[in-house]
């Protein structure tokens, strides 16, 4: 059963509704800047998000509203319980949007109070990558890559490792430029552009032009343990396809 709880959260971002539409309303926008999307754009069709390798890690849905370029939304299927998800675009006289997003369909209980924690902060990370997407790559579309691996630790104790790993300060300043060149992880060098208690998120230049974001999240009695690129230009499929077994290996072995 689910009770009356929701996540609602907003940003501005540059662009016209037609072009932010194109990165909240069809699969390769919110490829690229979440996770892998796919469905056809209309009412009703069937949809799925992917989370990683792996039949489990398929999420199937279906778009229970499409309607361009100011909303839309998406849930598990007429009847059946459990997540939703409703985004619209609302023009400003500036020339930005407001994007809103409504996620509801929590549960009661303490599993769904640590869910409803972990991706009112996932959002918070999401939203600023979108709002990076339609500054610096608006009308592109990124390839993705998404290593995280479950550690055993506190977030605390996660971040300070994973950090320490990547050669990088746990709390750098915005503004302030990170590469791993002097550590044994794979390549990433960029700008930091925004910082949380465990996560950063990174304007990069290499592997490839993109967005990334570095994160620790509590999930359970685990952290799971992040660096997520999306990668644009001719070559990121083939960049994406070598850099992220070698960032899976990686954090693996910190674990």
């Amino acid at each position: 059963m689910t009770d009356k709880r929701s996540i609602e959260l907003s940003i501005e971002v540059p662009g016209t509704p037609e072009e932010v539409w194109r990165a909240i309303g069809t699969g390769p926008g919110i490829t690229s800047w979440y996770v892998p999307h796919s469905f056809d754009e209309h009412e009703g069709a069937a949809a799925t998000a992917s989370f990683g390798p792996g039949p489990e890690m398929q999420v199937t849905g279906r778009v229970s509203h499409w309607e361009p370029p100011y909303r839309f939304a998406n849930d598990g299927g007429e009847g059946v319980d459990g997540l939703a998800f409703e985004w619209t675009v609302e023009a400003t006289d500036g020339g930005t949007c407001i994007v809103r997003l409504v996620n509801s369909g929590f549960g009661s209980g303490e599993p769904w109070d640590a869910e409803y924690d972990c991706m009112h902060d996932g959002w918070l990370i999401f939203l600023a990558n979108l709002r990076l997407h339609l500054e610096h790559f608006s009308g592109q579309t990124a390839t993705p890559i998404l290593p995280m691996e479950m550690w055993s630790a506190t977030r605390d104790e996660a971040w300070q490792r994973l950090t320490g790993g990547l050669g990088i300060d746990a709390q750098p300043a915005i503004g302030s430029t990170i590469s791993t060149t002097d550590t044994d992880a794979p390549l990433l060098e960029g700008t930091v552009v925004g910082t949380g208690t465990s996560h950063l998120t990174l304007l990069i230049d290499k592997p490839a032009p993109g967005t990334a974001f570095v994160a620790a999240e509590v999930h359970g009695d685990a952290v799971g343990v992040s660096v997520w690129c999306y990668l644009y230009g001719a070559d990121a499929a083939d960049v994406a396809a070598r850099e992220e077994p070698q960032w899976r290996s990686w954090l693996a072995a910190q674990a």
